[in-house]
């Protein structure tokens, strides 16, 4: 199954001379959906992953379905104030100022291994802070797993030393 032929290309959102890809359609149809969330249980096995963290809120989108048929455990990397817990924080760049991410503070344990899921591999800067979080908790990140790859944004540059995976790239 080609899944690009899944993904629907917007121009110019959302702003003029950027193309949007939009997961919207693979989700919406079962078979596609299902196959590229099998692609990345099957990448997870081989990495013998404990935990799936994914940001929000694609990344919910990509891991949880993971991590259900994993048959572990999830934890979702918020926009600060949106976790009721205690959390632990990171700030990082966006193109135009900072944003702060947050985890639970009890949401890894130390030497558990972990994956961070997200629909896209863009820039770099909201895996580099998921995996920031992660790791300051005491994680080992085995790897990281998107759907789509924006290749000409060089994300790969900012978590480079983490392995990769993706299904689709452009």
């Amino acid at each position: 199954m080609d899944l690009k032929n899944y993904v629907a290309d917007v121009p110019d959102f959302p702003q003029k001379g950027i193309t949007f890809r939009d997961i919207s359609p693979l989700m919406a149809d079962g078979e596609a959906y299902r196959e590229a969330t099998q692609k990345i249980v099957e990448y997870a096995k081989d990495k013998e992953v404990d935990v799936i963290v994914g940001p929000e809120a694609r990344g919910f989108i990509v891991g949880c379905p993971v991590a259900f048929e994993l048959g572990i455990g999830f934890s979702p990397c918020r926009k600060k104030g949106k976790l009721p817990r205690e959390t632990i924080e990171v700030s990082y760049g966006l193109e135009y100022g900072s944003d702060i991410l947050q985890l639970h503070s009890d949401s890894i344990k130390p030497g558990q291994k972990v994956l961070v899921c997200d629909d896209l591999l863009a820039t770099g800067g909201t895996i580099a802070a998921t995996i920031e979080l992660v790791e300051k908790l005491g994680g080992e990140v085995v790897g990281t797993a998107f759907f789509i790859e924006l290749k000409e944004l060089n994300g790969r540059d900012k978590i480079k030393g983490y392995d990769i995976f993706t299904l689709m790239e452009y």
